[in-house]
């Protein structure tokens, strides 16, 4: 039986629809993506969903007495109270009760705390299973690193979202609806939401920039586009092969559609001897393709994303030497050296407040180590996006803020006018006439995005780029800096994002220890220390063998190292097997719909196959070169 069904929705705020005639239902169990691009109204869908607005036509119906939750983009919190008090207050009554204990627990220490009064609460609590939900609340609060006794008050966008995803999640209901989840966490955070999604029991629509996230998580596709809705079953990856073969047949049908229409039109002004022999049905069916073609909305265009490169700088771009830096006596940076040459593109990768930013600080000499030396190439001519958009003065106009006074920019070779320029980004004339502060989070990062790119430059440096944009924009910046001659520096969590763009990734360990890895995030994945892993039964016939341990260099294989490197593609073959089959289990519709003695089984079965292949990668990578190495000559 289905949780909730759309019929014939409709609902518009201007000319063309967002949502035209659309249905939907949705089942327990289903982890749904939803896609479009930037505008084409699926935040509206999801507030739909959650009964937040009605449309303008059409039936929603929901099976009754339905949990909803629902994350929005921009969250709204109390500035009253505690975080701790926040996410409680979700579970309502019990919640209450939840935080009360909580704030007489913690008075106990200075003996403000009437013992009697906790001891009446815990009677209270222990009648309503409140000690399990109180633990949910501790651990939701826990993984999403927040400090339960911080105050709600003055709280950043990033973290007041992290509050609304900690309410979602502490209600346990029974549709959950995630409007750009994965914004402004890291990646523990990340793939720590990811675990909680797939064990889910509910239902789950969401809407993602991630395509690492969505990959993982959804098991159906929902596509919005123009008005349209449309249901693609499968993972990501499917849907994006199915889409581009869909919009190719669109492309041909417009085009025979257009063909007919204009023979149609040309017959139709044919002299006075046509005229008299015109065929009155063929005159409507001419009016029905005219009305046919008006109706049609076509595609959106594309954003035309293109960098103003300056002067090659010096081949050195950056050398550090053993630099340092601590804040009130925490090592955030220490011993550090790299160096820097021209052509490369660095990722940073480390949970918030690591110290991403501050190491790019340091290296661009904005920040001085307390210990160490910096130093920098001869011509840089640096560009720098900047998460927290402090470069938008939200009062100007877009216009203003991009063209910091120009009319015109030049692109390589082309000069454009400035709003003929911020059109390449999307920005209509009145758009571009609006005020910053007007403009939407994806917005926001297109208009920096326009801004940053009319500046000549060869080290370009961006500060979590990836927020707020669709995944259609965040491809075309993907192919702009792969194409990029000049030096990049990139913080991001997003991990597609940076397995596509750069060459080598600075990895912030802990302890203000960041380690260099060649490649982007499966790369790091693959070269990090192995953590230690459970033998695991075989799931059909035949052994999986433990984890060989990592052993000391030697020059030569010795025989039992030479039989280990053969059998190792075996058993790797055999491991990628075994993760195909369990991928495919886990992403049926009806998987999660089964027992949870049988779910949990294949989760974990699924984590502990992907680590023995990491393991048994480097081990076979290690045995191979050194095998390699022997029978060079020399």
């Amino acid at each position: 039986m289905p949780l909730l069904r759309l019929n014939q929705v409709s609902i518009a705020f201007g000319v063309n629809p967002l949502l035209d005639g659309v249905d939907f239902q949705l089942d327990c169990g289903e982890r749904v993506g939803l896609v479009g691009r930037n505008g084409e109204g699926k935040s509206t869908f999801l507030k739909i969903l959650a009964g937040e607005i009605l449309p303008d036509d059409g039936e929603v119906w929901r099976q009754s007495g339905l949990r909803l939750a629902l994350l929005a983009q921009t969250p709204t919190l109390s500035d009253r109270g505690t975080i701790y008090d926040a996410v409680a207050e979700a579970l309502g009554e019990i919640g209450a009760r939840i935080s009360e204990y909580h704030r007489l627990s913690e008075g106990l220490s200075h003996g403000k705390t009437d013992l009697r009064e906790l001891e009446c609460l815990q009677h209270r609590l222990e009648s309503q299973d409140g000690w399990r939900l109180r633990q949910r609340v501790e651990t939701v609060l826990s993984r999403l690193g927040l400090s339960g006794d911080g105050s709600t008050s003055g709280l950043s966008g990033g973290w007041q979202r992290r509050v609304a995803l900690a309410r979602a999640l502490v209600i346990d209901p029974d549709v959950l609806l995630l409007d750009e989840p994965t914004n402004h966490l890291d990646l523990d955070a990340i793939l720590w939401l990811e675990e909680q999604l797939l064990q889910f029991s509910g239902a789950i629509v969401l809407i993602t920039h991630d395509r690492a996230f969505l990959q993982r998580v959804a098991t159906r596709i929902l596509d919005l586009d123009r008005g349209r809705l449309t249901s693609w079953l499968g993972d990501y990856a499917d849907f994006v092969r199915k889409k581009v073969a869909a919009l190719e047949e669109e492309e041909r049908h417009n085009a025979e559609f257009d063909k007919k229409l204009a023979q149609e039109e040309a017959w139709i002004r044919q002299g006075i001897k046509a005229r008299r022999t015109r065929n009155e049905g063929r005159v409507r069916a001419l009016q029905r393709l005219r009305m046919e073609r008006a109706r049609r909305r076509e595609q959106q265009r594309t954003a035309k994303l293109g960098l103003e490169e300056a002067d090659r700088s010096g081949k050195l771009v950056i050398e550090a030497e053993n630099i340092s830096l601590s804040y009130d006596g925490k090592p955030v940076v220490r011993n550090f050296s790299t160096t820097i040459l021209r052509g490369d593109r660095v990722g940073l990768i480390g949970p918030n407040g690591s110290g991403k930013t501050t190491l790019v600080r340091l290296l661009l000499g904005a920040l001085t180590p307390d210990q160490g030396t910096v130093r920098q190439g001869t011509n840089l001519r640096i560009a720098y996006f900047d998460q927290l958009r402090a470069q938008l003065d939200p009062d100007q106009t877009v216009a203003e803020a991009v063209g910091e006074g120009r009319e015109w920019i030049t692109v390589g070779e082309e000069r454009l006018h400035i709003l003929s320029y911020l059109g390449n980004f999307l920005f209509a004339p009145a758009r571009a006439r609006s005020p910053v502060k007007s403009l939407s989070g994806g917005e926001q990062n297109r208009a920096l995005l326009a801004r940053l790119f009319s500046q000549p430059c060869n080290l370009l440096v961006m500060d979590e780029p990836t927020n707020d944009l669709d995944i259609e924009t965040l491809e075309l910046l993907e192919d702009l800096i792969a194409d990029f001659s000049g030096t990049v520096l990139l913080v991001s969590h997003d991990r597609a994002f940076l397995d596509r763009v750069v060459t080598s990734t600075l990895v912030f360990e802990g302890d203000g220890i960041v380690a260099e890895y060649v490649g982007g995030y499966a790369d790091w994945l693959a070269q990090r220390k192995p953590l230690e892993v459970p033998q695991i039964p075989p799931a059909t016939g035949g052994e999986i063998a433990q984890p060989p341990q990592r052993a000391p260099s030697k020059k030569k294989l010795s025989y039992k190292e030479q039989r280990e490197l053969d059998e190792l593609p075996g058993l790797i073959e055999a491991l990628e097997t075994r993760q195909t089959a369990l991928n495919e289990l886990i992403h049926r519709p009806d998987f999660y719909r089964g027992e949870q003695s049988a779910i949990r089984p294949a989760l974990d079965e699924l984590r502990d196959v992907e680590l023995q292949l990491e393991v048994n990668y480097e081990r076979w990578n290690e045995l191979e070169a050194r095998a390699t190495a022997r029978s060079a000559p020399g």
